[in-house]
């Protein structure tokens, strides 16, 4: 018999498409589960014995690694690895390996299609119509040339590189806040200098202990343009509490948000009586050639690990 798998959970389908990889490519046993809580995940483990995990967005924390003695690496069902305790895994030895490039266009598409549709008021204007307004000019004080505004990224990746040039063709000056040099034409800045000059706002930062809240009240108070804030990466980059109060007294002119720091987003949420906001649900990822070839690749992370340097992992 091959290794066993253990699929703590995965809201995108039945599994039956990474149990079929994983048991044609290494014969492995493999269980599936709907985890929730470290607790799930700790009775699991401890039900299981895994030689590998598969997660989505169960948490993996050490606990839980140090009751799978046998667990060889753990992969992720998506980019980010934010629920996986890294630190711990690499302590024990365990790789833990993503998914990274499966969603780069479609991920920048969803910012670049917030932007321009609350720069453009389309949401407004569209309601007007469908309540029988027909008043062409009605937001037009709110509406800015594209081409005379500055974008800010946090964060300078494949994704805020695509957001980036998508801007860039329309004469939108660009400025970037990243620890790490690029090897683009973007001006870098600092987050501060960022705050200041910029009318749009995108996030495109891992979640780790320093980016954690990184718009925060103090950065909102740094903010002189009223900006847009974009945010298709993690909703713990986010001070929710900051940004609604900003969204409600002006300082933000509005928000595009794909992601929050609970998810799903409560019906009673502030977020959804502020004003000019768009609100998606942790969709900027998905397409119909993305959602197949994530779940694909978390299974084959898998595969490679145990079929790689003789049946060893690399």
């Amino acid at each position: 018999m091959g290794p066993r798998i253990l699929i703590t959970d995965n809201d995108l389908g039945d599994s039956s498409l990474e149990v079929d990889i994983l048991r044609t490519s290494l014969e492995a046993q493999v269980e599936v589960r709907l985890c929730r809580t470290e607790e799930e995940v700790l009775a699991a483990v401890l039900e299981t014995d895994p030689e590998a995990i598969i997660v989505q967005w169960a948490p993996i924390t050490r606990r839980v690694l140090e009751a799978a003695p046998a667990c060889k690496v753990i992969s992720r069902i998506g980019i980010g690895t934010d629920m996986i305790d890294s630190a711990a895994a690499a302590a024990l030895g365990i790789p833990v390996v993503n998914v990274p490039h499966y969603c780069t266009e479609e991920v920048a598409t969803h910012a670049v299609a917030m932007i321009f549709a609350l720069n453009r008021r389309l949401l407004q204007l569209d309601e007007s119509v469908r309540a029988g307004i027909w008043a062409a000019t009605s937001h037009a004080p709110e509406i800015q040339q594209i081409s005379s505004l500055t974008l800010g990224l946090i964060g300078m990746g494949r994704i805020g590189r695509l957001v980036a040039e998508a801007l860039a063709v329309w004469g939108v000056r660009v400025i970037v806040a990243d620890p790490i040099a690029g090897h683009d034409p973007y001006e870098r800045v600092s987050l501060g200098k960022l705050a200041a000059e910029s009318d749009i706002i995108s996030l495109h930062a891992p979640l780790v202990a320093e980016t954690r809240h990184i718009v925060d009240a103090s950065l909102v108070s740094l903010m002189r343009q009223r900006p847009t804030l974009i945010n298709v990466s993690r909703g713990g980059l986010v001070d929710t509490h900051a940004v609604v109060a900003a969204l409600a007294d002006g300082r933000l002119s509005g928000a595009g948000l794909d992601v929050f720091e609970t998810e799903p987003l409560d019906l009673h949420h502030q977020l959804l009586s502020v004003p000019n906001t768009i609100l998606t649900p942790h969709a900027a990822w998905c397409s119909s050639s993305a959602l197949p070839e994530l779940r694909r690749q978390a299974a084959l992370n898998v595969v490679r690990s145990f079929t790689t340097s003789g049946g060893q992992l690399e």
